[in-house]
């Protein structure tokens, strides 16, 4: 792949995985659980950028960008399935 879309996609997948184990969590509020998946977006995004040939950034800064938007990206992706019906929760 020339712009790395399924290291970023692979980034969205953890993180919502991330968010669901923090929504099975009782300790951590769902205010909170964006936030969560925003801070390990930008640590994957630089474990990306050091450990994947084909990551979209090479420097810190982007990658911590790249990261952190995949990551928000989960919590929209969770949102949109609620919105269209998918879960009654």
């Amino acid at each position: 792949m020339d712009f790395g879309i399924a290291s970023v996609a692979g980034i969205t997948v953890i993180c919502y995985l991330v968010g669901m184990g923090c929504k099975a969590s009782v300790k951590v509020k769902n205010e909170v659980i964006p936030v969560v998946c925003g801070v390990a977006g930008a640590a994957l995004g630089i474990a990306g950028m050091y450990t994947m040939p084909d990551f979209p950034a090479k420097d810190v800064i982007n990658a911590v960008a790249i990261g952190i938007v995949s990551g928000l990206a989960s919590t929209g992706i969770d949102q949109a399935v609620k919105q269209l019906g998918g879960s009654k929760k």
